[in-house]
């Protein structure tokens, strides 16, 4: 494969890597994507996914909030793929120097890569909204209705809400990670959710490589595209 032999040499060659990811390198780990199960969940909902995960739903309707966070955006059993795993182990070769991403579930730590921009936050940080005192994932998991802290206040996963914005020092962490790599890998993204999908024009590399399944408004961008899986392209990568 010409474009596998391509994305092992530019590795070979460059010593500021980011990758930049979304649902589809979570979804090899089997954490399934709503947008593209919208009918399955609106046959136990009176929402699709994209109100029941708003600011104003998350306002107005609070425990059916929880209900489907629990039941949708919860898997903790989840394990790191192919995919996290190399990304982790380049990084400890000192190829990568960072790993944005647009998932919540924190694979990429537990594959274990230190740099990581979590750009839509992570269902692993939960705080109260009155003391702001932390709670971890399985605390929510496990609570039934609405989630109390000890002092009454309501804890809030910390995941961006549509209608919410993005961190501002998250955001601007993943901003001078790209506009400082020589290589920018893109894996398991449709590159069309805004404001994340914009952070690729911050990239002053040529060695812009997009992974994915099936097209992106991106590809002609790219000097090298990849149509499959992010998983198996990623593990044949050798680490020279």
């Amino acid at each position: 494969m010409k474009e596998l032999e391509q994305l092992q040499s530019w590795i070979d060659e460059s010593h500021a890597i980011v990758f930049f990811g979304g649902a589809g390198v979570s979804t090899e780990s089997g954490i399934p994507d709503f947008r593209s199960a919208d009918g399955l969940y609106r046959q136990h909902y009176r929402y699709p996914p994209e109100v029941m995960l708003s600011h104003s739903f998350y306002e107005k309707h609070l425990e059916e909030f929880y209900n489907f966070y629990r039941d949708k955006m919860l898997y903790l059993d989840a394990q790191p793929n192919a995919a996290h795993k190399k990304l982790a182990e380049l990084e400890q070769a000192g190829r990568v120097t960072a790993v944005v991403t647009q998932n919540i579930d924190g694979l990429h730590q537990k594959a274990g890569s230190k740099t990581v921009f979590e750009l839509h936050g992570s269902v692993h940080r939960n705080y109260c909204q009155r003391c702001h005192k932390l709670y971890s994932a399985e605390f929510i998991r496990d609570s039934r209705g609405i989630p109390y802290c000890t002092c009454g206040g309501v804890v809030k996963p910390d995941v961006v809400l549509y209608e919410e914005g993005l961190d501002q020092k998250t955001l601007l962490g993943a901003v001078q990670a790209i506009s400082r790599a020589d290589m920018l890998i893109v894996g398991g993204t449709s590159l069309s959710v805004y404001p994340a999908a914009g952070l690729i024009q911050y990239f002053h590399g040529d060695r812009l490589v997009l992974i994915n399944k099936s097209p992106t408004p991106f590809d002609r961008n790219a000097k090298l595209v990849i149509c499959g899986s992010i998983g198996q392209i990623m593990e044949q990568i050798q680490i020279h």
